[in-house]
C-alpha cells in the first residue's frame, strides 16, 4: 500500500542551499522563516488557535534528497562522518521516505495582501522547502526531561571567536536598514562550523549562500575570520 501527500505550503528560509544549514532546528535562533500556505488552505480558520502555541513542529520533505535508492546505514556528523549506524538512529535526509520533522519557534501569523503567512524562527530548513503538516508544540508531552539522546545527547560544540574583516563590516553597514539582522544570523551559522571537520588548512577560504549574500570566511585554529559578505 502507497500513500501520496501533496504539501499544504513551502517556506522561505535564509538558506538557499544545503551546505551551512544547522544539523538541527533551534541552533541558529536568528534564522527565521516564512510559511505560505497553498491556495485552499489559505484560510483564516484554518490557523485558529495557533498563535496560542510559543513553538510548531513541522513536517517537511528533504525535496532535494530524494533518491530512487537509499542505504540502510549513514554515517553522522556527530561521529565525526566515520562511523555507519542505522539510519533510523539518525536525522539524516536520505531515508526511505524523505520525510523530516522540525521544532521552530513561533513568532507571528499576519494577513499580507490576499495570503496568509506564518513567521517562524529557529529554522533548520533549505528554502522552499515543502510543507506537509504543521502541529503544535505541546510541552507536557513533548519534552521528555529523562530521554536520552546517545550519540547527540548533548548541544554540538560551537566556535565563538568570529572576526569580520573591514571589508566585510563595510558591506555588512551598507546593508543594515533591509538587513539588520544579518551580522547577528552570519555569526549564529558560523558558530555551529559548518566547514568539514577533517579541513584544517588555514589558507583555505570557505564560501556559503546565506539569505541572497555570498560568504566568505577563512579559519585559523579557533577563530573564523569572516573576509566578505557579498550581495548575489
Amino acid at each position: 500500500m502507497s500513500y501520496q501527500f501533496d504539501p499544504i505550503g513551502t517556506i522561505a528560509t535564509p538558506y538557499p542551499e544545503k551546505f551551512a544549514i544547522p544539523r538541527q532546528p533551534g541552533l541558529v535562533t536568528a534564522a527565521r522563516g516564512v510559511i505560505s500556505l497553498r491556495a485552499d488552505c489559505n484560510r483564516e480558520e484554518i490557523l485558529r488557535g495557533l498563535d496560542g502555541f510559543s513553538h510548531l513542529w513541522l513536517v517537511f520533505v528533504f525535496h532535494e534528497a530524494m533518491r530512487e535508492q537509499w542505504k540502510p546505514t549513514v554515517r553522522p556528523p556527530r561521529l565525526g562522518g566515520n562511523q555507519r549506524i542505522g539510519v533510523f538512529a539518525s536525522r539524516s535526509p536520505f531515508r526511505p521516505n524523505p520525510i523530516g520533522l522540525s521544532v521552530v519557534e513561533l513568532e507571528s501569523i499576519e494577513k499580507k495582501g490576499s495570503r496568509w503567512q506564518i513567521h517562524v524562527k529557529g529554522v533548520d530548513l533549505l528554502d522552499q522547502t515543502p510543507i506537509l503538516d504543521i502541529k503544535p508544540y505541546i510541552p507536557y508531552a513533548d519534552a521528555i526531561q529523562d530521554a536520552s539522546g546517545d550519540y547527540a545527547d548533548e548541544s554540538p560544540a560551537t566556535l565563538n571567536q568570529i572576526s569580520f574583516s573591514e571589508a566585510a563590516l563595510a558591506q555588512l553597514h551598507q546593508q543594515a536598514g533591509r538587513y539588520p539582522q544579518l551580522k547577528e544570523l552570519i555569526e549564529q551559522v558560523l558558530s555551529q562550523q559548518p566547514q568539514p571537520a577533517y579541513h584544517r588548512d588555514p589558507e583555505r577560504i570557505y564560501g556559503m549562500q546565506l539569505m541572497g549574500f555570498n560568504i566568505r570566511w577563512r579559519r585559523t585554529g579557533d577563530m573564523l575570520s569572516v573576509i566578505e559578505v557579498e550581495r548575489l
